[in-house]
């Protein structure tokens, strides 16, 4: 039986967070961002316990998070598509969350309930988010590091962890009521232990959510 440890850390604030705007894969941390980022960083052990690698999103924003955490602790970065931020409708990309298309849009995919199959546009649906969780687990299973620093997205992470709780059987429903009332702030920290075992199904677990400095 073998456990490990994985950190994950959603990106500190950006200008577009700030100002409410929808974003794609484009966008600076602001001035608190990288001092929210910094302050996350701090918060690791440096000698026993300490993290082995960072594995981050290639987005801006998660890019920045995850280099000035790798600066503190002295660690590699290394970028996986699988902690990308789920692509959004391209129609509210670039928009106010509370012009009234974009609200009526986001409203639907992300708080009503609805079919697992529903897609509006252009967007990476439920059902491809999460298909995209259950390979980041995957993944996850397979290296060889103990303890594990992830960089990634809020919107991702609720699914993450969603299907940690529910596998196979989480549907669209279940997943945006878990994502409403649980949110995730900036630079905070998912904490989630993987027990392989030998003769049972492996263990996930949620052991801290939404951790801040």
């Amino acid at each position: 039986m073998a456990t490990k440890l994985i950190y994950f850390v959603r990106h500190g604030e950006t200008v577009l967070n700030a100002e409410h705007i929808r974003q794609g894969a484009e966008g600076h941390l602001t001035e608190k961002g990288k001092a929210q980022a910094l302050a996350t960083a701090k918060r690791f052990p440096k000698e026993k316990g300490r993290p082995q690698i960072i594995i981050s999103s290639p987005f801006e924003r998660t890019k920045e998070t995850a280099e000035i955490i790798g600066k503190e602790l002295g660690l590699k970065i290394k970028y996986s598509d699988l902690l990308k931020e789920r692509k959004n409708p391209s129609e509210v990309i670039g928009h106010w969350g509370g012009e009234l298309g974009v609200k009526q849009i986001i409203d639907r995919i992300d708080n009503s309930y609805h079919a697992d199959d529903l897609r509006i546009s252009d967007e990476e649906n439920f059902t491809d988010l999460k298909e995209r969780a259950k390979k980041l687990l995957a993944f996850i299973s397979h290296r060889w590091e103990k303890r594990i620093i992830m960089v990634t997205h809020g919107i991702f992470l609720k699914m993450v962890i969603s299907y940690m709780l529910y596998g196979d059987q989480l549907t669209a429903s279940e997943y945006n009521n878990l994502s409403y009332f649980n949110p995730i702030d900036n630079a905070s920290m998912a904490i989630c232990s993987y027990t392989h075992r030998w003769f049972k199904k492996d263990e996930w677990k949620l052991l801290v959510w939404n951790d801040l400095a």
